[in-house]
């Protein structure tokens, strides 16, 4: 089995209107804090970025930030990261969490998140990548997400086993087990269709 040594969140910016969802950021960075998994993160210190970079360090876990220069006067960078890396594009930064994770963990977001999984999922179906893809839908976030790719799927755009590319859980808790198990198995790629 690989080794897990770093996990990309795609998270919101913002806090969103639920302390739950709060609560899974501060909860997810102190686990991989716990667990020796280095966090790779947008590199902003505001809502749940903010708080899974700060709760990872808190619990002195190492924390990655990547951020585009045009974002550094919107999302303050984090202070007191192992490593703050400014991009001159979007493009560059989310390339930058790619090459630099083992997995991707996407908590609740906004457009932006949503952009950032949609992307994995694609490149996976691509067979680009074969990381996991794990969807944490605290109060059951991301079940309208899941709900739109089945349509998508049930109406002959995608392949039904594109559902290989992703794994959904409840809470933070079965995040690492999720990645762990993931990771352990032998078929992590959809087939080729040419």
């Amino acid at each position: 089995m690989p080794d897990l040594k770093s996990v990309c969140v795609y998270c919101g910016s913002s806090p969103g209107n639920d302390q739950a969802y709060m609560t899974a950021a501060k909860t997810l960075g102190e686990t991989l804090a716990s667990e020796g998994v280095e966090l790779v993160f947008g590199g902003g210190n505001v809502g749940m970025m903010g708080q899974v970079a700060n709760a990872t360090l808190a619990k002195g876990g190492r924390v990655i930030g990547i951020i585009p220069e045009f974002l550094r006067a919107v999302e303050l960078p984090s202070s007191n990261l192992h490593e703050l890396i400014i991009t001159e594009t979007m493009h560059e930064r989310k390339h930058d969490m790619y090459d630099r994770s083992d997995a991707f963990v996407v908590l609740p977001g906004g457009i932006g998140t949503l952009e950032e999984v949609v992307e994995m999922i694609s490149w996976a179906q691509l067979q680009q990548h074969d990381k996991p893809i794990v969807l944490v839908s605290v109060n059951g976030f991301w079940e309208p997400f899941v709900t739109l790719l089945e349509h998508i799927i049930d109406h002959g755009f995608a392949r039904y086993d594109i559902r290989a590319c992703w794994a959904i859980v409840d809470g933070t808790e079965d995040v690492l087990p999720a990645i762990r198990t993931w990771l352990a198995s032998e078929d992590r790629k959809i087939a080729p269709k040419f």
